[in-house]
C-alpha cells in the first residue's frame, strides 16, 4: 500500500514539474534550449552525428518570441538572429528565419526552423545552406 502510495505521489510531482517547465514555451515569455545531439547532413555521404562545437552550432540559445529575437553565444561572442515567422502546430512553437552566417565572404548562410514542444520542452532545430543541413535535437525550459 505504501509503495502505490509513494508512486502516486512521485507521478503527482512530476507531472506538476513537467507543467512548470512547459509553461511559457508557447513565446508568451523568454525561454532557453539546449543542444543535446547534433546531425550534419551531406549530400554524398549522408548523416553523421557531430560535436556542436565543430560545426559552429550553439550550445545555448536564448528565445524571445515577443522581441523576435534569438541570442546565442556567451558574453564575448554574442549573437543575434531574427524571428521571421512564428507559428503554433499541433502544440509545437514553430520559429523561422534565415541567417546570412559570419563576416568574411563565406557561403555559410541558411535558412533555418526550431520546433518546441509546447508540453514537453522538447526542440528540433533544423538548418540548411549549400550542401549541407543540420538537425539538432535538444531541449528547452523557460527562463
Amino acid at each position: 500500500m505504501m509503495k502505490k502510495l509513494y508512486m502516486g505521489v512521485v507521478v503527482a510531482l512530476v507531472s506538476a514539474v513537467q507543467s512548470v517547465a512547459a509553461a511559457g514555451l508557447d513565446g508568451s515569455s523568454k525561454f532557453l534550449c539546449a543542444s543535446v545531439d547534433v546531425m550534419e547532413c551531406l549530400p554524398t555521404t549522408g548523416c553523421n552525428r557531430v560535436a556542436a562545437d565543430d560545426v559552429d552550432i550553439p550550445r545555448f540559445i536564448q528565445v524571445d518570441v515577443k522581441n523576435k529575437q534569438i541570442v546565442t553565444g556567451i558574453s564575448d561572442d554574442k549573437r543575434k538572429t531574427a524571428i521571421e515567422r512564428v507559428e503554433t502546430v499541433d502544440g509545437k512553437l514553430m520559429l523561422q528565419g534565415a541567417e546570412d552566417g559570419r563576416e568574411g565572404g563565406d557561403r555559410d548562410g541558411v535558412g533555418w526552423t526550431l520546433s518546441v514542444s509546447e508540453d514537453s520542452g522538447d526542440m528540433v532545430m533544423t538548418a540548411s545552406g549549400d550542401g549541407v543541413a543540420f538537425v539538432v535535437f535538444g531541449a528547452c525550459t523557460t527562463m
